[in-house]
C-alpha cells in the first residue's frame, strides 16, 4: 500500500506544537510516512519568539520516513497557508492527510487515513475522510457518512480537493438559489450559514467553513468514524482562530478502524444525533430570558447606576 503524505501545519505555538507530532510518532505508520511541514513566518515582533522556538523544534523531529520542512519568509496566515499548501502536495502526490498543530490524534489515525483514502480512491461521492466526529450521545456505526466535509484531522484526493471554491459569495449564491441553508445549518441547530456569511464579510478568516459548503453544494459525503481518532487542544486561547472552550472536547478511541463497505449515503442517525448536539449547545432560552428580563429591572430601577 502506498502512504498518502502528511502535511502539518504550523505557526507560534511550541507545546501544541510537539503534542500533535509525538501523538503522530504513536502511530504505527509514521516511520513508513513521508510528512512535509508548512511553517508560518511571524505576522509581527510580538509572535517572533515563539515562531523561531517551534522552527527549532520542528528541525529536530525525528521518527518518519522524510521529513521536509517549508518555512515561509513572510507571513501567510492560516488561510492561505493551508490552501496553498494543501494545493502544492496534492498536485505532487495526488492525495494528502492534513492535521494543524493543535490535534492529537489517534495510534490508528494513519492507519484510518490511508486505509479509507485506499479504499475510496475511485468513488467519486466521496470527497474527503475525517478523523473527528462531534462528540454526539448516540451509538453511532464504526464509519458512515455525512454530507459536507471537515478541517480537524482530514485527507482528500486531487479529485476532491479541485472542487473546493475560494469565492465564499458563490457559494452562499449557490446555497441560497437552491434553498438548502436549512439542510446546510442541520436544521437551524448550527449557523454554518452565518460563518460562511461572517467569512464574505471578512468577520472571520476561515476557509474550512468554504471546504464544508464546496463539498456540501455539490452533494459529496466524507467518511467519519463512529468515534473520534483526534481532539482538538487549540482551544485554550493559544491560537488565532480559537477561543477558550470545551463544547467540543471528544475522548479519542483507543481502537482501531475497520474499513469495509458500507452504503454510500449520508447516516440519518448520525444526522438526528448531531443536530441533537448542536441544540444542546444553544443557551436555554427560559435562561437567556430571566437574564434579559433582570436586566432590564435593573435598568429600570437604578437607571444610573453602571
Amino acid at each position: 500500500m502506498r502512504l498518502s503524505p502528511i502535511i502539518l501545519f504550523a505557526y507560534n505555538r511550541p507545546w501544541h506544537t510537539r503534542q500533535t507530532v509525538e501523538a503522530l510518532l504513536k502511530n504505527r505508520l509514521a516511520e513508513a510516512s513521508d510528512l512535509f511541514i508548512f511553517s508560518d513566518a511571524p505576522k509581527d515582533e510580538a509572535d517572533k519568539i515563539n515562531v523561531d522556538e517551534v522552527k527549532k523544534y520542528l528541525k529536530s523531529i525525528k521518527g518518519f520516513k522524510s521529513l521536509k520542512i517549508i518555512e515561509r519568509q513572510r507571513n501567510y496566515g492560516l488561510v492561505k497557508s493551508i490552501i496553498t499548501g494543501v494545493t502544492e502536495i496534492i498536485n505532487i502526490y495526488g492525495k494528502a492527510i492534513v492535521v494543524e498543530d493543535d490535534l492529537i490524534t489517534s495510534p490508528y489515525f494513519l492507519e484510518y487515513m490511508n486505509d479509507a483514502l485506499n479504499f475510496y480512491n475511485n468513488n467519486e461521492s466521496v470527497i474527503s475522510i475525517s478523523a473527528y466526529i462531534y462528540p454526539v450521545k448516540a451509538r453511532l456505526p464504526e464509519t458512515l457518512f455525512l454530507k459536507g466535509a471537515d478541517c480537524w484531522g482530514w485527507a482528500t484526493w486531487k479529485r476532491g480537493w479541485d472542487l473546493f471554491e475560494n469565492d465564499g459569495q458563490k457559494l452562499l449564491n449557490e446555497i441560497t438559489n437552491k434553498k438548502l441553508g436549512k439542510e446546510f445549518d442541520y436544521d437551524n441547530s448550527y449557523p454554518f450559514t452565518e460563518m460562511l456569511k461572517d467569512q464574505i464579510a471578512g468577520k472571520v478568516d476561515s476557509w474550512a467553513i468554504k471546504w464544508q459548503a464546496s463539498a456540501f453544494v455539490k452533494n459529496k459525503l466524507t467518511l467519519y468514524p463512529g468515534k473520534p481518532l483526534v481532539k482538538n487542544i487549540g482551544f485554550d486561547n493559544s491560537g488565532t482562530h480559537c477561543s477558550d472552550s470545551t463544547k467540543y472536547d471528544t475522548v479519542i478511541s483507543q481502537n482501531p478502524v475497520t474499513i469495509k463497505n458500507i452504503p454510500v449515503r449520508q447516516n440519518r442517525l448520525a444526522v438526528k444525533a448531531i443536530k441533537k448536539y448542536f441544540n444542546s449547545l444553544r443557551p436555554n432560552i427560559i435562561k437567556r430570558l430571566k437574564i434579559k428580563f433582570n436586566e432590564i429591572k435593573r435598568n429600570f430601577i437604578y437607571p444610573n447606576k453602571k
